[in-house]
């Protein structure tokens, strides 16, 4: 029998941290927000909304049998821990952001990148909990959240989200591998699109003859840790002279000056910064113009 150092905590909920979320209903004829973590995926076509029973808007949701699940961002989180800390039964929070009515009668804030219409089916309760079990009837996207094919992407719509026991917000990650595909080769994280700062540069590097299969090593693995884990760092293509190996040239593309900084203050590039100095004969950066940036390499994941 295998022996841990796992220690029991007890009976603790820990299935954290969870998506922030804002709850939209009518209550008494008027526009009301919550602030809502507690929600999750039943089967492939119902949501839970799990809601303590004292709150204002639950008798609103109750008698409609509708209500919208806002995704809040970082742009969206100061007003959505707002209408989370007043009560809608003594504070007026209808106006704390703009929305329009969606087609299915539920409000919608027009500020949050993706946005659930929902009807509720059904509602379970537990002790001190309304647990609204919800259909989808309409699913809103902001066309910055869609990928290429039209498909949300979760890199773009970065959601926020929240852990109970510390009462902390925390940022979504970025990506790790495919799933069911971990076996076969590591996953590279999706890329940011290039911006108008964004920087194109050939690295021509010349490495000492004795020192260039270690070099290579270096530089092997920097570029492949780069491309996986760096949403901004969308190329790093090394190719060596046929004539003379030790001449390298690298092409490198950043989505923006921001990516490149990021870049050459990570872990793994001072690795090899540090790691290759006394390699290195000589080094230029040379920044370049694309003639044509509609041709430019796009490593997105779709």
């Amino acid at each position: 029998m295998m022996i841990t150092e796992k220690k029991n905590i007890g009976s603790k909920l820990a299935l954290y941290p969870m998506p922030v979320t804002v709850v939209g209903a009518e209550v008494n004829g008027k526009v009301n927000w919550l602030l809502v973590a507690h929600v999750g995926i039943i089967g492939h076509d119902r949501i839970l909304v799990s809601m303590s029973d004292k709150h204002y808007t639950n008798q609103g949701i109750i008698e409609s049998k509708k209500l919208s699940v806002n995704l809040v961002d970082r742009k969206m989180l100061p007003k959505a821990d707002y209408v989370g800390s007043v009560s809608g039964a003594n504070t007026d929070k209808s106006h704390e952001f703009l929305f329009h009515w969606g087609e299915n009668g539920s409000p919608v804030i027009d500020a949050s990148p993706l946005v659930m219409e929902c009807n509720v089916v059904d509602i379970y309760k537990s002790d001190g909990f309304d647990n609204f079990i919800c259909s989808i009837a309409n699913t809103y996207a902001a066309p910055e959240v869609l990928d290429g094919n039209g498909k949300l992407d979760y890199t773009r719509l970065k959601p926020v989200l929240f852990e109970f026991p510390t009462y902390s917000y925390i940022a979504t990650g970025e990506i790790i591998g495919k799933c069911l595909n971990l076996d076969k080769q590591p996953g590279m994280c999706a890329k940011e699109p290039m911006t108008a700062d964004g920087i194109v540069r050939l690295s021509k590097i010349e490495v000492y003859p004795q020192h260039l299969d270690e070099y290579m090593k270096y530089a092997t693995e920097v570029g492949e840790v780069s491309l996986r884990t760096e949403p901004g760092v969308l190329t790093m293509y090394a190719v060596s002279e046929k004539e003379n190996p030790c001449k390298v040239t690298i092409l490198e593309t950043y989505a923006s000056r921001e990516a490149y900084e990021k870049h050459i203050v990570s872990e793994h590039f001072q690795k090899y910064k540090q790691g290759t100095l006394h390699m290195v004969k000589s080094l230029v950066l040379s920044d370049q113009t694309p003639l044509n940036p509609a041709n430019r390499i796009n490593n997105f994941i779709q």
